[in-house]
Order: structure tokens, then sequence, then C-alpha cells
């Protein structure tokens, strides 16, 4: 699906303001373009912060990911992740005062 006009020009804003200040190291560059935009539409403001946050969590998650393959710890499949805990017989056991439904255990 493409993009709608605020969300492409939000997002090119962003990838702009974020390499400017990767690039000059001043930090209050996305807050002022932020307040800028705020000032003539809130709406391109609130999709341009939306842009930048979500830019900034991809960046933090893909290093959390680079630094565990670096360490060798995503060397496994996703799909193989499935729980191969056993059940818990206790837990799991039909209880006879809620009609044979499982049975909350406080442990």
């Amino acid at each position: 699906m493409a993009d709608s006009y605020l969300e492409k020009v939000a997002g090119e804003l962003a990838d702009l303001a974020l390499a400017d200040q990767a690039a000059s190291g001043d930090i209050a560059i996305v807050d002022q373009i932020g307040e800028m935009l705020g000032a003539s539409s809130q709406t391109l403001q609130e999709s341009y912060l939306t842009a930048v946050r979500v830019r900034r969590a991809e960046a933090r998650a893909r290093a959390l990911l680079a630094e565990r393959a670096a360490r060798g710890y995503a060397k496994t499949d996703p799909a193989s992740k499935a729980s191969t805990a056993p059940a818990d017989p206790v837990q799991d056991a039909p209880s006879e005062e809620s009609g044979g439904g499982p049975r909350r255990v406080k442990r």
C-alpha cells in the first residue's frame, strides 16, 4: 500500500532531521523541527514525531539484534522456538468447583 502524502513528507523530514542530528551532534534539531511543524500543522507534527520515534525504535532493535548475532545468540530459528515446556498437571487439571475447567493454583 502506498504511503499517504502526509506519511511520505513526515518520513522524509524525520530521515533528514535524524541524519542532521547524527552528523552535527545537535540533539535539539529533531525537537525544533517538530515545534516548527506544530506551529502550522499539528497533523504533520504528530506524523513527523511518530516517524522519528519509529525510526529510533527500529535503530535500537536492530542494534540489539546485531549485538546478539555477534555473540552467536541469533543462530536459532524463531519458528522452532515454540514452547517445549511440559504441561503442568496440577494447573491443567480440571477442577470440580469450576465445572471441569482449568484450576488455578497459587504458588
